[in-house]
């Protein structure tokens, strides 16, 4: 303090420094109790509730111990929501089950008592590989859109999707990806195998966009946002489209951003990127160092396909980006485990995937997280071009029951306890072999996810503010811890 502060003013800066370490006092731990959730390999009771603890004080915690340290009064990014995809492939497996298995998969994702409370969805605008064939909304060449309608998407999609917004309370975040333009404005003139959007068409493009989401919104279904293209430094033999970080910045600030600010969309959440973590940070800085693009993007989407390089998933990419652009929104758009075999249908790992990433991308900034297809058939799809992949639940279409993965439960840990609008808080576990998350409901409780994924039984203690309560961390597990 310079020697010169006026005695008045030192006065009051003690003061407001005490007013404000009071206000972080306020709460107690050490009388409240924590419900345990857990889910652990072999044990066949999912999600189930293994216990109540008490606290005790703890002041100095020894190296000996182990500890997950959490701390209330840190907080961060602001939750918005968790949930999947219905793509064409869901909603056409869902329309094969009888009644009751409809009705059981709907309270399964979407009711916050019986199910796991999802919040979120991704549909895509015209198809995708998780579709039955190739389409698009309007007539060949018809550059104009005067033909454009979204019949095709009224006999399945629609109704999933309206049935799980019913499911989930009649909200839920609905966003928006093409996978490619139609063929005719592309500079391979296929909608299949990459190319890229013609100049001629970029205002026309923008306009589908625009299209879709009044079409949707007049069948009942509000947009919460849009991503700008699915996978765009991707070429795949299915729908897919590329463009460089410049192309991408360019079409946002010159065409789609004004289109959708133009007709007065500029509520709708525009994503950029789509894609996966290993690129994230130059796609992020070459979009959002240009004001003129910036101004436009609500934030970054990403997948978690970086994988296939033999690369572990890049989750200090994320932090990179969040730390350069706090102001903008990190969501999790797409990830699943690829190459299905019923054969691993029951496969642990399916499950513990979904854990690490979710507890990093949290811990990373993200605020948003959204799996890709919320259901499969027994084969992995339909897929029109073989890309066959494992989702969440399976239905066994020729007996009409469904095949819940361990990726269920390990999504439900965080969709099912951390409510919109929570506060990320600070989870530090005093061991590599833990790993965690946390965050602080908009009630005032506090949920921490804790996962062991070694085959070691990890006795730790849940440290908050001098209190602890003594549990254990089974083999192969993830816990959800609930502070009430």
């Amino acid at each position: 303090m310079n020697k010169s502060t006026p005695k008045v003013l030192l006065a009051g800066l003690m003061l407001a420094n005490t007013i404000t370490f009071a206000q972080q006092k306020v709460v107690s731990y050490a009388a409240k109790k924590v419900a345990v959730f857990a889910t652990i390999k072999d044990n066949g009771k999912p999600m189930e509730q293994t216990g109540v603890l008490s606290f005790k004080t703890l002041k100095q915690p020894l190296e000996t111990q182990t500890m997950v340290f959490v701390d209330p009064n840190k907080t961060f990014q602001t939750f918005i929501g968790i949930g999947g995809a219905i793509t064409d492939a869901s909603a056409e497996v869902f329309a094969k089950l009888p009644k009751a298995t409809q009705q059981e998969l709907l309270t399964a994702y979407y009711d916050k008592t019986k199910g796991i409370g999802y919040s979120l969805a991704r549909t895509n605008i015209n198809s995708c590989d998780f579709s039955s064939d190739t389409y698009t909304y309007i007539a060949e060449n018809d550059k104009a859109l005067k033909t454009f309608n979204i019949d095709h998407d009224r006999k399945f999609k629609i109704p999933l999707i309206k049935q799980a917004t019913a499911t989930a309370g009649g909200k839920i975040n609905l966003y928006v990806s093409p996978w490619s333009p139609p063929a005719f404005m592309k500079s391979n003139n296929d909608m299949l195998k990459g190319g890229n959007l013609l100049p001629a068409y970029y205002q026309s493009w923008a306009n589908y966009y625009v299209k879709f989401i009044q079409e949707y919104e007049k069948a009942g279904m509000p947009i919460w946002g849009l991503t700008v293209q699915n996978e765009p430094m991707a070429t795949q033999r299915w729908e897919s489209c590329v463009y460089s970080a410049e192309q991408e910045r360019d079409f946002i600030k010159n065409f789609l951003g004004p289109t959708l600010h133009q007709n007065k969309m500029a509520n709708k959440k525009l994503i950029a990127w789509d894609h996966n973590r290993d690129l994230i940070y130059q796609r992020a800085t070459t979009l959002l160092s240009d004001p003129a693009a910036s101004k436009y993007i609500w934030g970054i989407g990403f997948h978690w396909y970086e994988t296939w390089t033999g690369s572990a998933q890049n989750f200090d990419n994320l932090e990179r980006v969040n730390e350069a652009y706090p102001d903008k929104q990190l969501i999790f758009t797409e990830g699943c485990v690829e190459k299905f075999s019923f054969d691993k249908i029951n496969d642990w790992a399916l499950g513990e995937r979904y854990g690490l990433s979710m507890i990093n991308d949290f811990n990373a900034g993200t605020t948003a997280w959204t799996d890709w297809n919320i259901l499969l058939d027994e084969n992995g799809g339909p897929n029109h071009v073989g890309n066959f992949c494992f989702a969440p639940i399976h239905a066994n279409t020729k007996t009409g029951k469904l095949l819940y993965t361990n990726s269920y439960y390990y999504i439900g840990h965080f969709s099912k306890f951390i409510k919109p609008g929570a506060k990320r808080i600070i989870s530090a576990p005093s061991r590599s072999m833990l790993i965690s998350t946390a965050f602080k409901n908009p009630d005032g409780s506090i949920v921490v996810v804790v996962m062991n994924n070694t085959d070691q039984k990890l006795p730790y203690q849940l440290w908050v503010q001098g209190n602890a309560a003594e549990t254990i961390s089974a083999p192969h597990s993830i816990s959800t811890l609930v502070i009430n």
